[in-house]
């Protein structure tokens, strides 16, 4: 339902006769044509139609956005349907669903890494992978037809910063018993080798730390828990106070805090608003923003528009993510603002700030080699990543007739002969929250945007008799197309138009000449200016 084919917004549904369960509900970040989208959830209308599915609920491997950031919608049309996750996965999700005053029509069940869960009739089997954020699971799903393994997102780091590992030992019993099908992360598919481990982004800052005379600033991912205690860590060791910057930050935090996977001392925490009172060698501000999101704290410091803080000349700025497809042109703007207002920045690859949370190639195969599966489906990736690491399964000895390389809405079977990728197609598109509004954004709304960002707009209202004939002079109106003060050739040649539309459409009805008007005034808008603006006219009799 989501994630096969993009970066984002991962949702899978597994179905057995009426009973069914979800794995994930996430979120994806809109392209840079997807303009004023905020964000973009899975098309999960099958659910809410398919009235006698029995959804016994929705399973979470991880926190991160791309896998939670949906549930709020999700919950508000599946109503009663219970969750369960791993202790910081639950601390996030309550967070989310108590913001969207949803709490209290689900119940949250939290289990620990290594856990057995009954979902219904259905049997999972959770077990621990390393990622960027605590808490991580893949699950070992048991069917009637066989066993089915989901990696969710891992990588094989063997010194990760909490020290614990990917559970290799439940991966192998999975493969002793067999499995039917391997369900793989796609995202680093492109990239041979093995994905590096935290403890070199340690190295990194330890260095920053050292040599920073003035403050150092760290941009992360709200939800990198992981960082964040690295980063704490050093604060304590070289004797600067820590401030979190950012409201979705501050409240992953204090949640990290209270269920004990953050360990950083009241003496260490700072209150944003009191760093003012402590010199600057002494301070490491933790924030969002690191995509260049304009209304994050980084992007607002890029502006010089946040409330209560400002770049300062010796600032150390690092920017500890990896730059999601798609924000490569803010993120690059970003860091040059940031550099004109004076401070250092700091970036992968100029240093190893950031590490991926996801595996490499060599990790992709080490999975295949410990499970052994029949079949294979990379998931959560783009079509390339997918086809990439579908490559990567044949190569390892899985027959390419069992290697599904899908896209959203496609279906796979499974039964006693074995799984096939069926014609059967589920809605597996786009939704996009624009505010408070969610679906009434379509393709239509996007292309009409993109077309005002391009060329502007431009209005002419007319007042005309009952005879059709002009009534003083058209009042002009543009945005984002010309200068109308600058314009004074172009605007004859409106008046002009609007007269020859006039005399020629006396006969006709109001609407009918109103869209002989706009098409008249696009055509000769396009021969003077080679542009194409939104052409509006509003006729009014009189």
């Amino acid at each position: 339902m989501g994630g096969c084919g993009e970066i984002g917004k991962n949702m899978t549904l597994f179905e057995y006769g009426r009973d069914a369960f979800i794995i994930d509900t996430g979120v994806m970040f809109p392209a840079n044509d997807m303009l004023g989208v905020d964000y973009i959830i899975p098309d999960f209308r099958y659910l809410v139609e398919k009235k006698d599915l029995i959804i016994h609920g929705i399973v979470y491997t991880h926190g991160h956005e791309d896998h939670t950031g949906a549930v709020a919608h999700v919950i508000d049309q599946l109503r009663k349907v219970p969750i369960y996750a791993t202790p910081l996965t639950s601390a996030l999700l309550e967070v989310k669903l108590r913001d969207a005053r949803l709490l209290n029509e689900t119940t949250i069940n939290t289990f620990q890494p290594g856990d057995t869960i009954q979902v219904g009739p259905f049997k999972l089997e959770s077990y621990h992978v390393t990622h960027s954020i605590p808490d991580c699971v893949g699950f070992g799903i048991e069917t009637p037809h066989g066993l089915i393994v989901y990696s969710g997102d891992y990588k094989f780091d063997n010194t990760p910063i909490d020290g614990k590992r990917t559970d290799y030992a439940k991966l192998a019993e999975f493969s002793r018993r067999g499995v039917l099908m391997l369900m793989g992360d796609s995202t680093n598919a492109e990239r041979p080798g093995w994905t590096k481990s935290e403890i070199v982004v340690n190295e990194a800052f330890d260095d920053i730390f050292r040599n920073a005379k003035g403050r150092i600033i760290v941009a992360t991912f709200a939800s990198h828990i992981s960082r964040i205690q690295q980063v704490a860590n050093l604060a304590q060791r070289y004797g600067r106070k820590l401030a979190i910057a950012g409201h979705s930050m501050r409240k992953n935090v204090e949640t990290a805090l209270k269920i004990g996977l953050l360990n950083i001392p009241d003496s260490t925490i700072i209150d944003l608003e009191r760093i003012s009172g402590v010199q600057p060698h002494q301070i490491v501000i933790m924030a969002t923003g690191s995509q260049g999101e304009p209304t994050a704290v980084l992007g607002r410091l890029a502006t010089g528009q946040h409330r209560s803080l400002d770049v300062m000349e010796g600032d150390t700025i690092v920017l500890s993510s990896h730059t999601i497809p798609g924000n490569e042109e803010t993120v690059s703007r970003t860091i040059n603002r940031l550099f004109q207002r004076g401070a250092d920045v700091i970036y992968d690859p100029i240093a190893d700030v950031h590490v991926s949370g996801h595996a490499n190639q060599e990790e992709m195969r080490l999975l295949m080699s410990l499970t052994n599966p029949k079949f294979f489906m990379p998931i959560h990736g783009e079509l390339r990543h997918l086809k990439a690491n579908a490559r990567l399964a044949m190569q390892s000895g899985i027959k390419p007739e069992n290697v599904f390389v899908v896209e959203n809405g496609q279906v796979i079977e499974v039964d006693r002969y074995g799984a096939r990728l069926t014609s059967e197609r589920v809605p597996g598109g786009y939704v996009f929250v624009d505010g408070s509004g969610v679906g009434d954004v379509g393709k239509a709304v996007i292309r009409d945007r993109e077309i005002l960002a391009r060329d502007g707009f431009m209005m002419v209202v007319i007042n005309v008799d009952g005879d059709g004939r002009l009534i003083g002079e058209p009042e002009i109106i543009s945005r984002g197309f010309i200068y109308l003060k600058d314009a004074d050739q172009l605007i004859d040649q409106i008046r002009s138009t609007v007269n020859e539309v006039l005399t020629s459409t006396r006969q006709f009805r109001n609407g009918k000449r109103r869209e002989r008007m706009q098409e008249s005034l696009g055509r000769m808008l396009y021969n003077e200016t080679k542009r194409r603006p939104m052409v509006f006219s509003v006729i009014n009799e009189r």
